[in-house]
């Protein structure tokens, strides 16, 4: 696919300046300007990331009501019934929130819906249900409840006090909750918008327990170390795609670190059966590596058994629950491949569709499960954005991803008359529709499309950082970039331009990867450096001579020992 690319132009004295006074190499400074960051102080901010950094979460709208209020179910031993949701950003919440309250003794359970048979977030049923027949007094939501009015209102109705914390979009009409802890609330002050829900239920927990500290509840037991809830937060933060800037560079930066020292059993078994050596673990090999296996359980069977490896303490047990997570997400893959390929063979057979700047296809059988995945791979394939659509019984459930430049959320709510509910960010949404609402929602999502946007979204741009000739490779230079991990939205991994590169070797591996030996002309002397370019086309692959690539570097670690290599974006 044909790619823009945007080389970056940042201000040579200010790059000069914060070059010398950092004593770091130019083209980190110049990667650093890249990311609005233009001064010493807010660079060492940048670098020298500190839990002790993090905003304060009692700046969060209705924070102290939650606090009081799950005070009072701590004492008084209440039924608190912590409700989840199915992916990896809702069931660490739950397992933070479930640790936490479990350690101060309370009496508490969870609840995580099926993703298939309940669908999202807390509903009016599971109040009949479940929550009343078991008695619970109080239920605090983990990534999810923001728009679940009716089941808010029946909660209200027998006396169970309900606490929302959660990040999705929010209307101003906002559920009468006793608390809704949500920092995209428009009367929510915090400065705190990019916060995962994981990240909203860590905040909670560090006001609860700064509020049992000022009451003395500490005075006869040990206060817990909420760093070490820090593992837990950085996955699902970076599972959820949010910006890693902020207070989710602090968060995720911090659990990467404590990941590595393999302090619980669960991930340590899920890094094993994920084969990634923890001291290379990356926020890349969390989004493609270790969330895909843990939300393999909400796809294909049930959240809690993700729940369930994260919590036990049980190096055997854990060990298990990594191998069916393993097989589970196997399964996935296998329903996925073949979705997929049952739309490029619809799309063969009706290029039609690519002249739309969307795609919304529908089909009875889909597994609903796989669907939010299957359409993030078809985002990245047709770059635009795209709803897929599984029917069952006339109701249609479908999962929706988008492209830089298009607001997912606001272009769904420009269709709500055809949708019977939908939800989500930016980026991803999921949503429910009637059958014969599809053809309208349709042309009403492609128009509102062309309406907001232009040609131009439909061809994917590279931000370049620099130019880099191969023979400025240094390990001073490696390890310098590597302060400006975790890469992720918000703050995205580095790209170089290289001139006029040959290929000294190279072999296909993998069926589709191309491993070679790049060398790079400069005087007299050639520097070589070992590469990577992944999904590498027939054509390509014949060639031996590039005018330009654009790439990545990455140290590539291996007993002990490390080395440079590049990885290619694209060529020229």
């Amino acid at each position: 696919m044909k790619k823009n690319w945007q080389m970056q132009q940042p201000d040579p004295g200010v790059v000069e300046k914060l070059s010398r006074e950092l004593n770091y190499h130019p083209l980190t400074a110049t990667v650093l300007v890249n990311r609005d960051i233009f001064t010493l102080t807010d660079a060492q901010s940048f670098l020298n990331i500190s839990l002790s950094d993090l905003r304060s979460p009692f700046s969060l709208k209705d924070m102290d009501a939650a606090v009081n209020r799950i005070h009072k179910a701590i004492i008084e031993n209440e039924k608190i019934l912590i409700f989840g949701d199915y992916d990896v950003d809702g069931v660490t919440a739950v397992v933070i929130l479930l640790n936490f309250l479990r350690y101060v003794g309370a009496d508490v359970s969870y609840y995580i819906p099926h993703r298939i048979t309940e669908g999202y977030s807390i509903q009016p049923m599971h109040i009949s249900q479940y929550v009343r027949p078991n008695q619970f007094d109080l239920i605090i939501t983990a990534d999810c409840g923001s728009g679940s009015h009716q089941a808010v209102e029946a909660a209200n109705r027998f006396g169970i006090d309900v606490i929302i914390t959660d990040h999705h979009n929010i209307s101003e009409d906002i559920p009468p909750a006793l608390a809704v802890i949500n920092p995209k609330r428009h009367d929510c002050n915090a400065g705190l918008p990019n916060l995962a829900g994981v990240g909203v239920a860590f905040f909670l927990l560090i006001c609860l327990r700064t509020h049992l500290r000022e009451i003395g509840y500490w005075d006869e037991r040990p206060e817990p170390n909420l760093k070490e809830y820090c593992d837990l937060v950085a996955l699902g933060t970076v599972a959820d795609m949010v910006p890693l800037i902020e207070e989710n560079r602090i968060l995720s930066k911090t659990g990467l670190e404590l990941i590595k020292t393999g302090h619980r059993p669960g991930l340590t078994a899920l890094l094993e059966a994920s084969a990634i050596r923890n001291q290379s673990l990356s926020a890349e090999d969390i989004a493609f590596r270790l969330a895909p296996r843990l939300n393999a359980a909400g796809r294909m069977d049930h959240a809690a058994r993700a729940v369930e490896l994260l919590i036990t303490k049980d190096p055997n047990a854990a060990e298990k629950a990594a191998h069916t997570l393993n097989l589970l997400n196997r399964k996935r893959q296998d329903l996925e491949k073949g979705i997929l390929t049952d739309i490029n063979r619809f799309i063969d057979n009706n290029p039609s569709l690519l002249r739309r700047r969307s795609l919304v296809l529908y089909r009875p059988g889909w597994h609903a499960g796989v669907l939010g995945i299957v359409a993030s791979r078809m985002m990245h394939n047709y770059h635009r954005p795209v709803v897929l659509i599984s029917l069952q019984d006339g109701t249609g459930k479908g999962s929706a991803r988008s492209v830089e430049g298009l607001n997912l959320y606001d272009t769904l709510a420009a269709c709500e008359p055809f949708l019977e509910s939908f939800g989500g960010h930016a980026m991803a949404a999921g949503l429910q529709i009637r059958e014969e609402k599809i053809a309208d929602f349709q042309d009403a999502f492609e128009k509102e499309i062309q309406r907001t946007t232009s040609p131009e979204i439909l061809i994917p741009a590279l931000q370049i950082d620099s130019e880099l000739d191969f023979a400025a490779v240094s390990d001073g230079l490696m390890d310098e970039l590597e302060l400006l991990m975790p890469f992720g939205a918000g703050n995205p991994e580095p790209l170089f331009l290289a001139r006029n590169v040959k290929v000294a070797n190279s072999k296909i591996v993998a069926k589709s990867h191309r491993r070679m030996i790049l060398s790079q002309a400069s005087g007299y002397t050639t520097t070589t450096i070992p590469a990577i370019q992944f999904n590498v086309d027939d054509e390509d692959a014949k060639k031996f001579h590039f005018d330009q690539i654009v790439f990545r570097l990455h140290w590539n670690r291996w007993n002990g020992k490390k080395s440079a290599q590049i990885v290619v974006e694209d060529l020229q």
